[in-house]
């Protein structure tokens, strides 16, 4: 038979025996007999090669991944290796200063010592973290809850410090320094800290810095929360500039997170310098000087302007009563700043550019120049102004019978009757009317802000009668006219604005943008940005017409209601009010006036809050600081 009948498993007969394979082909195996009836296989050898395979293979492997770690991944690894030893520390920037006209420093820095615990360099372990909590407390005497409590607020794996004690003199600090050098993470930082000149009415103008917060954060990305940022007045207006770039410093710290060795330092860069118009002694002496009247007056508060009519520069600015600023440079900031917030008498509250008020007369100049412009009176047109006037079943009062009245004497003697016939219309004056009249006042720059260097500046208010059938479901009558017309009624206006106003009757009819930062320079002193007269508008209303509203703002201080400013070194015009507010009959009292008569170099605005009569208690406040200054 064919050996192709064979079965595969079959051997053959004999010593020599064939297989036959599925693919047709044969193999000869190899049979020994050891006894009758047994075959025994010869068992095969295995191959000397395979474990030295086995080992090359597992050899090339680990070389390859020995490899990749040190030559492709190295950089990689290094990098992460770096990143467990060495921790990058930013160095606080100095803010720049902020300097008076006379480079009196009204905000510099100065040196405040931290202690700090870096969340990232404690113990993950809770026991060990409370071990190194527990020393904490007992060198720096610091309540452990306390430490708990603030750290705790941050996850572990933040780099940015927790502050545990500020404001450390330099002697605590250097001992804490010593005995807080073996516990990871703790640190004595050095931090500059703003320092604030003590002067009456600075502290809304000036403002202070603060922790960021939350809403901060969005609005400014770059920072971090460990940052502080300028927070009310010039300290927040001109963050941008005032701070400084952070300097880095690179630390070594061992596996436990303690502090080995500097590595390398990048200085911070100081911020800028802003340098003010304002003169710090004008300042001071206006803030003495209104703060008496407010006290003698029993007034809760007051506010006073100082502005340069030809340049908008703004010489001094008070808002009484304020608050020390040097307050918030302490961990109890928040709860000083809860007390202030809650103080009745508004200490915060900037009034000299957020405080709105009725105008009460010393809008009247203002009723003067548009009733000139619109040609519905001229300095001749007189009238016969009595002690009240009635139309219809109104009666509309003044403080008394005038007689024959022109537009100068009007402004003199402050006479309602005559202003009343310049805004809606009396006996032979056909009356501005209430749109024309909005109109004049808008172009004076009420109604809206002046623009000046300061956050959180008011509108104020001019009425119309769309605005009183929207806010007050009521329509316009003419007696809201006549209220307009001498400052009274729904009309508001800010003692800025005021300033504003009374300086383009003063400088001949350019209505000026106020500003309190002069230039600003770096810390060589190199100028990065000059400021310059602004003009907002200018020549609405013709020079002549103005002349004849200065002429009556002299005549007020001549022979009118403001005849305590006649004995002055200086010639001086102006006008004064005493605005009527709320149901009780109680009134402010303001005064707005302009020195030298004949060459304007300031116009000052005062107004005491429920201070009753303007020439009473804001003239001699005007007539101190006036005769102060022009007397130098």
């Amino acid at each position: 038979m064919s050996i192709f009948d064979l079965h595969d498993d079959k051997p053959l007969p004999g010593d020599k025996k064939h297989r036959a394979l599925k693919n047709g082909t044969l193999e000869y195996e190899h049979f020994n007999s050891k006894a009758e009836g047994e075959e025994i296989f010869d068992q095969k050898r295995s191959p000397v090669w395979i474990p030295y395979f086995l080992c090359l293979a597992v050899f090339i492997v680990l070389l390859a991944q020995l490899l990749k770690l040190q030559i492709t991944l190295g950089t990689f690894n290094r990098t992460l290796a770096e990143g467990n030893r060495v921790r990058a520390r930013e160095i606080n920037a100095p803010r720049g200063l902020i300097l008076g006209s006379d480079n009196q420093v009204l905000a510099k820095n100065i040196p405040s010592y931290n202690l700090i615990i870096y969340p990232l360099d404690i113990p993950k372990d809770k026991k060990e973290r409370e071990e190194i909590f527990k020393e904490l407390s007992e060198v720096a005497q610091i309540p452990i809850s306390e430490i708990n409590e603030k750290t705790n607020q941050k996850e572990l794996s933040s780099a940015n410090p927790i502050i545990l004690k500020e404001n450390l003199d330099r002697d605590t600090a250097m001992i804490l320094e010593v005995r807080t050098k073996n516990l990871p993470g703790v640190e004595i930082n050095k931090k500059p800290i703003r320092e604030y000149a003590n002067i009456d009415g600075l502290g809304p103008i000036l403002g202070y810095v603060g922790q960021v917060s939350d809403k901060d954060l969005e609005e400014n990305p770059s920072y971090r929360s460990s940052y502080e940022i300028g927070k009310e007045g010039l300290e927040s207006f001109y963050e941008k500039n005032l701070k400084g770039t952070p300097g880095v410093l690179e630390v070594e710290v061992d596996s436990k997170g303690r502090k080995q060795r500097q590595l390398s330092s990048t200085e911070p860069s100081p911020g800028n310098n802003l340098i003010l118009s304002l003169d710090p002694a004008l300042e001071s002496r206006l803030a003495y000087s209104l703060k008496g009247y407010i006290r003698a007056s029993n007034s809760p508060g007051g506010a006073a302007v100082a502005m340069n009519p030809q340049t908008g520069e703004i010489l001094a600015i008070v808002s009484l009563p304020t608050y020390d600023n040097n307050l918030f440079n302490r961990q109890t900031a928040q709860e000083e700043y809860q007390k202030l917030l809650e103080d009745p008498a508004k200490p915060m509250f900037n009034r000299a550019i957020a405080g709105t008020y009725p105008s009460g007369s010393t809008i009247k100049p203002v009723i003067a120049a548009a009733g000139l412009q619109e040609g519905v009176i001229t300095a001749n047109t007189t009238i016969n102004a009595p002690a009240e006037i009635k139309v219809g079943n109104y009666t509309y009062p003044d403080w008394k019978a005038h007689g024959l009245t022109d537009v100068r004497k009007a402004i003199a003697e402050s006479v309602n009757i005559f202003f009343y016939a310049i805004a809606g219309g009396w006996d032979k004056i056909k009356g501005i009317g209430v749109e024309k009249l909005k109109n004049y006042l808008l172009k004076f720059g009420f109604g809206q802000r002046t623009g000046i260097d300061l956050p959180g500046e008011a509108s104020g208010l001019v009425p119309d009668p769309k605005w009183k059938e929207k806010n007050k479901q009521e329509m316009w009558y003419l007696g809201d006219t006549y209220h307009l017309g001498i400052g009274q009624g729904d009309f508001l206006v800010t003692p800025t604005q005021m300033a504003v106003a009374i300086s383009a009757i003063a400088n001949g009819g350019d209505l000026l943008k106020p500003q309190l930062v002069k230039k600003i320079i770096d810390k060589d002193g190199n100028v990065v940005q000059d400021f310059h007269k602004e003009v907002e508008s200018s020549k609405f209303i013709d020079d002549q017409n103005l002349q004849i509203v200065r002429e009556g703002m002299r005549q007020t201080v001549v022979s009118g209601s403001a005849t305590r400013l006649s004995d002055l070194p200086v010639m001086t015009a102006a006008k004064t009010g005493t605005a009527q507010f709320g149901d009780k009959g109680k009134t402010h009292a303001w005064m707005a006036a302009y020195a030298p008569y004949n060459n304007p170099q300031m116009v000052m605005i005062v107004i005491v809050e429920q201070g009753g009569e303007g020439y009473a208690t804001a003239g001699p406040v005007v007539q101190d600081v006036f005769n102060w200054y022009f007397s130098k």
